[in-house]
């Protein structure tokens, strides 16, 4: 056989195994209705999606029902999602409709009643704000119920609560050098370091993505840093992910003390959950700081780990305990909501498309290990033992059910 006989020989395999995936995808390809309905809860600015997802969606076949306004508080307007071809409806019953909805807050009971059955929900897990209703509505109407915060990359990592903690770690430090300047009623100090001025102190709860991230920041800025976290594991992660030697502790409380004592600025970053045993910081140690000190709590989402803190709000997200100033907000990443939003989008457009292609979230969830850790309630039965425990209710193993089906 001559050279061009190989060629088109080779050629045609190609052609024909290009056909036979072609077939394939075109199966299994499911073309997906999404609705994205306006956030009730009050301070919730982010939005799941933005127009440059919903085009990228909309040309891959799929449908979008975005609510009147749901993107308003991110600065995207009506019109820029209308003419990325999606359809702009006026209510949340319309939205509801879909056959997947997406929402940037935990379900409500009111948003559950707007559910029909076998509907699917992807919104964050937050035990602190979930409501025994809402979960036992969602489990009568055979909802499958994702939280995104918990699903898992191919690596074992959490990307949605990743680039979250990316986005809020350096918000903390935003809002600390606000909060110690003039025009925020501080002492009027820069967050940073200047030349022949001691560098101001900041002291960080956790050694995560979170204080991670607020460390780069502060370090950046010229701040001296000190981390500290129960972890030695995790604090010599942060050391290498840092690139260079950051004064680090486990959480020993005579150090612990002894840095509160000069600290300027305190990070709480530890993930907590209403338990006294994850208080890392009491009211009698909060007293040993200096008058002026700022504290920034981004712990306060499932549970402070310091002992004066108290959920506050955008409208009025300060107090001061003892001359200390406490900012409290449990949603800081509204604070940069279209920033959030669009990290939302880098998240979430690869897995719809995923789910998209394997025919479905039910055969997706079947496939990826990591999406199906995000499944709290499979075709109405509660799939998380913590969550049953929490509001007495029964749960079974996600993988059993899916061996049965």
């Amino acid at each position: 056989m001559g050279d061009t006989d190989k060629r088109c020989s080779t050629v045609g395999q190609e052609w024909l195994f290009c056909q036979e995936k072609a077939v394939f995808l075109g199966r299994k390809q499911k073309k997906l209705v999404i609705g994205i309905p306006n956030e009730l809860e009050k301070g919730e600015n982010r939005v799941c999606l933005t127009p440059e997802s919903v085009q990228i969606l909309v040309s891959m076949g799929h449908t979008l029902f975005v609510q009147r306004g749901a993107g308003g508080n991110a600065h995207y307007s009506d019109t820029e999602y209308c003419d990325a071809g999606a359809y702009i409806v006026e209510s949340a019953e319309e939205v509801y409709t879909a056959d997947i909805v997406m929402k940037a807050t935990s379900v409500s009971l009111s948003e559950a009643r707007l559910m029909h059955d076998k509907q699917v929900i992807l919104s964050p897990l937050k035990l602190v704000d979930l409501r025994k209703d809402a979960i036992v509505e969602m489990m009568q109407k055979k909802v499958t119920a994702v939280g995104f915060d918990i699903i898992k990359d191919a690596d074992g990592f959490y990307p949605v609560v990743r680039i979250m903690s990316e986005i809020a770690g350096n918000c903390a430090i935003m809002i600390a050098s606000e909060y110690l300047s003039n025009s925020g009623g501080g002492k009027g100090i820069i967050l940073g370091g200047v030349s022949g001025i001691t560098p101001t102190e900041v002291v960080i709860l956790g050694a995560g993505t979170l204080g991670e991230y607020a460390a780069r920041n502060a370090l950046g800025l010229g701040a001296t840093v000190k981390v500290f976290d129960r972890s030695v594991n995790r604090l010599q992660q942060l050391t290498e992910h840092l690139g260079q030697r950051v004064y680090t502790s486990v959480m020993h409380r005579p150090v612990l003390e002894k840095a509160l004592k000069t600290a300027d600025v305190l990070i709480g970053a530890v993930r907590c959950f209403d338990n006294d045993d994850d208080m890392v910081v009491n009211e009698e140690q909060v007293r040993l700081m200096k008058r002026g000190a700022v504290i920034v709590d981004l712990s306060i989402d499932h549970g402070s780990c310091i002992g004066t803190c108290g959920p506050t709000t955008h409208e009025h997200p300060v107090y001061m305990y003892e001359g200390v100033v406490h900012y409290c907000v449990p949603n800081v990443l509204s604070r940069v909501a279209r920033t959030a939003s669009i990290a939302y989008s880098n998240v979430f457009l690869p897995l719809l498309e995923k789910i998209a292609l394997q025919g479905g979230l039910s055969n997706a969830i079947r496939q990826d290990i990591g999406l199906r850790n995000g499944v709290y309630i499979y075709n109405g039965i509660l799939t998380k033992e913590v969550i049953a425990d929490k509001f007495g209710l029964i749960s079974r193993d996600i993988n059993l059910l899916i061996a049965a089906l």
